[in-house]
């Protein structure tokens, strides 16, 4: 599993693949393949986030729950699908909130966050794979073990990172947050069920850059090129 992953990322986690509930997770992995159910993302996408992002250039860390679990969505980033695909629900709201929040945001006709993640936007789910049509299915497997290893790293060595954590789940993980070190945007979740209770009209995206430019950081291009 390691062999996929970027080589800073893997300097700052190869402990973490020898540890007991990372064989239990390829287990549960290989037991899902062999009882036939499809899993997402494909397996060359499970790292997508890390290898898109490298810890150096990590700058702001906005974290989802699980991948998406319908055919062809989840390709290793959180909040995004990959090109030819509909943007799920809370991926449109997060275009909408876009829109009032930067000036000049256009809407663009397709669901590919790469362009965020190339610019230091870590795209970080707690759950990097899932059984298809299954929301949930590899929670509590030993991938949130994994990833509260990666939030807790980047608090621990890195100075000045920005975590956007909408929702309860998502904010539940500022306890892994050095908050003396670190900055920390909240919100409920950009879901249609909870948007309209706070996610629209919070700003998130221009608060980062604001942040950015504080510190002397190049700010985040929000716009999704087409």
């Amino acid at each position: 599993m390691a062999a996929n992953l970027e080589p800073g990322w893997l300097n700052l986690l190869h402990d973490e693949f020898d540890k007991p509930y990372m064989a239990e997770l390829k287990k549960f992995l290989q037991r899902e393949r062999d009882a036939g159910y499809r899993t997402y993302p494909k397996n060359a996408d499970i790292f997508n986030a890390f290898n898109t992002t490298p810890p150096d250039a990590v700058k702001v860390v906005i974290l989802g729950q699980d991948p998406y679990h319908g055919e062809h969505q989840a390709h290793g980033l959180s909040f995004s699908v990959q090109k030819g695909i509909v943007p799920p629900p809370s991926l449109r709201n997060i275009y909408k909130e876009l829109e009032t929040d930067i000036p000049g945001f256009k809407v663009p006709n397709h669901g590919d966050l790469t362009g965020w993640a190339k610019q230091g936007v870590l795209l970080l789910n707690a759950t990097l794979t899932v059984r298809a049509n299954t929301a949930g299915s590899h929670q509590k497997k030993g991938w949130e073990n994994f990833t509260d290893t990666v939030i807790k790293k980047l608090s621990d060595e890195k100075t000045g990172l920005i975590f956007i954590l909408w929702g309860s789940y998502a904010q539940a993980k500022a306890q892994l947050i050095d908050t003396q070190k670190h900055h920390i945007i909240k919100s409920v979740h950009p879901s249609p069920l909870s948007a309209y209770g706070g996610f629209f009209g919070s700003k998130p995206f221009s608060k980062v850059n604001a942040i950015l430019e504080k510190e002397g950081k190049a700010p985040i291009d929000w716009q999704v090129a087409p």
